[in-house]
């Protein structure tokens, strides 16, 4: 069921979003034509967690949506990292100023495999302990907020959520950490 590229066009290109047109080939020999492809370098991000066993939840607006929303921390995967562990973990000291004892790879996901190029990567860091304030880029204003277990499953079970990626994330971590029932 795989299509052949016949050719690409980039049509634009800036910071951390690409967008180009495809001409594809099915397999029946059907030409597709445009095809659209938002290109992103790779995402993380993580269920962050105190020594103390508090989960670190970040506040922050999200201007395409216009909301003012509860997330976990995270970013993208720049070209100097040089994995995926070492990029969430420069993401979380960045956001939170906190340092991490251990990662765990949860797994991957996309936000929209039929025009997204990219993964979001999940991790469950713990261990977490504040070493430094926050080193946050121009455009990020983030508050940080601690909350208990009950907090973030109240969060979840009310859909206040509405990263979905994040809200991904937090049931693959709950499950690992034994807090799901299915």
């Amino acid at each position: 069921m795989e299509w052949k590229l016949l050719n690409s066009d980039y049509l634009f290109s800036d910071l951390w979003f690409t967008v180009r047109k495809d001409t594809c080939m099915r397999g029946d020999g059907k030409i597709i034509d445009p095809y659209y492809v938002y290109e992103f370098p790779d995402w993380v991000t993580a269920v962050a967690m105190t020594k103390a066993g508090e989960f670190i939840f970040e506040r922050q607006y999200r201007h395409a949506s216009g909301l003012t929303l509860m997330e976990i921390p995270g970013g993208c995967v720049d070209k100097e990292d040089k994995d995926l562990e070492s990029a969430i973990a420069r993401e979380l000291r960045e956001e939170t100023g906190y340092a991490f004892d251990s990662f765990e790879y949860l797994g991957k996901t996309s936000a929209n495999p039929s025009t997204h190029n990219n993964w979001m990567h999940f991790y469950l860091a713990t261990g977490g302990e504040k070493i430094a304030e926050q080193s946050l880029d121009a455009n990020e204003e983030i508050e940080i907020h601690l909350l208990s277990i009950d907090e973030v499953k109240s969060l979840l079970k009310n859909n206040e959520i509405l990263q979905s990626m994040h809200a991904t994330a937090l049931f693959y971590a709950l499950s690992k950490l034994g807090e799901l029932n299915y």
